[in-house]
């Protein structure tokens, strides 16, 4: 996600503009669906094929898939083939700063 540069200041309120408030949305978006969740926090100890995600996660390959698919349009993990196996990573450590602020906040 580009830095936010279009908050606009309209006296003492500061606000973003529609499309960094979509941006912004969407990027929280992600943390709402479990299965996501659950894909991120594995991602968050390192790299690991979708055989490894798929047994770990006790979930259907397609299903793995098909949410890594969206993590990696949104630009959020990254992946390497080797072989017959495809690696998955996180893209950066933001995504994985803010899980696990988030879970260390709720087992408070």
């Amino acid at each position: 996600m580009s830095r936010m540069n279009s908050v606009v200041s309209t006296g003492v309120i500061d606000v973003l503009d529609n499309d960094e408030a979509r941006a912004v949305a969407q990027f929280f978006q992600v943390l709402a669906d479990p299965t996501r969740v659950r894909l991120i926090k594995a991602l968050c100890d390192g790299e690991w094929c979708v055989t490894d995600l798929t047994q770990a996660l006790e979930m259907d390959q397609p299903a793995i898939s098909h949410q890594l698919k969206y993590l990696r349009e949104l630009g959020l993990v990254r992946c390497t083939k080797s072989g017959r196996h495809v690696y998955y990573r996180l893209a950066s450590a933001s995504l994985r700063d803010i899980l696990i602020s988030g879970i260390a906040r709720l087992e408070r």
